[in-house]
């Protein structure tokens, strides 16, 4: 039997457990619907810097997080050797940085979406999305030992990665692509205590960080250039541990762990999609991805929900046209995104800084409101523009960051 919905939403994590949410809380009759069964686990960077848990704070689910004994995160450190800028990700009240399993985060944003009334099918598999005069119109799929079904609906909402069905499906348009820059494997250790700090470490060619997750574990993940990818897997603990050694304490520290899980990563394409057309519209990275190396992908998604959720809204309820409401989604979103993308594809080289760099952390290194503002530019609490504007790093500098 069919059934009319508002909203088809495809991908139930980061972006699309949100949006269903939201939608139904405005609401629209949403279905969500996951190939995956929760909980389950997915390649993740994990954090969910203070922007984020903002939005956690205002849809009522930060204190269901913290409820999972997910320890909060209040300073970041990025070592570059010679010297360390440290300092809080936080500003103007914002909650802390959290470092939650995928297991943990994903089940608890799916059962917020059926809370809020969205319909949940996990286990769900899209053949193929339904067009009628060139506009999408519904879904074609089933569940596990299902008979296919048809769905219907308004809109169909792609949330489901960089492998969207949907996207795959619409063609849309790509642009600012950038080829894979590093590639990076993480796994768990018990007996790591980083002392709620997010740990960042940068070396020439490679980089690794550690944070504190569920269960008192650590993640600690290492990169090296895409270019060593086939080196890298040809010996993938050797050369993790090997990067992990580049800095004394640290691996003094690592002496006295263990890992409790296998490896797990991925080097990733840079792109934007457009996220929207007839009868469609793509969130999280489905419709834009950039480099892990930053660590905003959760952070991106539930922007991205807030903003794909709001102008579907709008569209349905006669607010704006459908063009109107969707260009301005996706105005919004390159305006947040492309300055951090284009820092995040810097960064992901693994190339040392460059001058005018060393000589800004030169300049703000050990003076705290400076080293704030670092930090939070890195967390994307404050955008590059503001960071390199902001009175702390231009009185440091005599006048100019850049």
């Amino acid at each position: 039997m069919n059934h009319a919905y508002d909203a088809i939403v495809v991908g139930a994590r980061c972006a699309g457990s949100p949006t269903a949410m939201l939608l139904a809380r405005m609401g629209h009759r949403v279905l969500l619907v996951d190939r995956a069964t929760f909980p389950s686990d997915t390649i993740s960077t994990h954090v969910i810097h203070p922007v984020a848990t903002a939005a956690l704070s205002r849809w009522g689910l930060l204190e269901r997080l913290e409820s999972t004994g997910c320890p909060p995160i209040d300073r970041y450190e990025f070592d570059f050797g010679p010297l360390t800028i440290g300092g809080s990700p936080q500003a103007d009240g914002t909650p802390p940085t959290y470092c939650p399993r995928r297991t943990v985060l994903d089940k608890m944003l799916l059962d917020a979406a059926a809370e809020a009334g969205a319909e949940v099918r996990e286990g769900f598999s899209i053949s193929e999305l339904v067009f009628e005069d060139g506009i999408v119109k519904g879904v074609r799929g089933a569940e596990r030992g299902g008979r296919p079904v048809t769905e219907r609906a308004s809109v169909v909402i792609g949330a489901d990665g960089r492998h969207s069905r949907v996207a795959e499906a619409v063609l849309p348009e790509q642009y600012k692509e950038r080829e894979p820059l590093q590639i990076g494997y993480y796994s768990y250790w018990s007996g790591l205590p980083t002392h709620g700090r997010f740990e960042i470490y940068i070396r020439l060619h490679r980089g690794f960080a550690a944070m504190p997750t569920n269960d008192g574990l650590t993640l600690v993940i290492a990169g090296r250039p895409y270019a060593d990818f086939h080196e890298y897997r040809s010996d993938m603990e050797g050369n993790y541990m090997e990067i992990l050694q580049l800095d004394p304490e640290f691996a003094d520290r690592l002496a006295g762990a263990r890992r409790v899980e296998r490896f797990s990563g991925a080097g990733v394409p840079g792109y934007f999609r457009k996220p929207y057309g007839p009868g469609w519209a793509l969130v999280g990275d489905a419709g834009y991805n950039k480099d892990p190396i930053t660590a905003q992908g959760i952070l991106d998604a539930f922007l991205d929900a807030e903003l794909c959720a709001e102008a579907v809204h709008e569209a349905s309820t006669g607010l704006r046209s459908y063009d109107d409401a969707m260009g301005r989604y996706q105005r919004m979103r390159d305006e947040r995104c492309l300055p951090m993308y284009e820092m995040t594809c810097e960064i992901a080289t693994l190339e040392p800084p460059p001058p005018p760099m060393q000589a800004l952390l030169a300049a703000i290194h050990g003076h705290q409101d400076a080293m704030d503002d670092f930090v939070r530019m890195n967390a994307g609490t404050i955008s590059p523009a503001q960071f390199f504007s902001s009175e702390s790093v231009v009185r440091r500098t005599g006048g100019g960051g850049q």
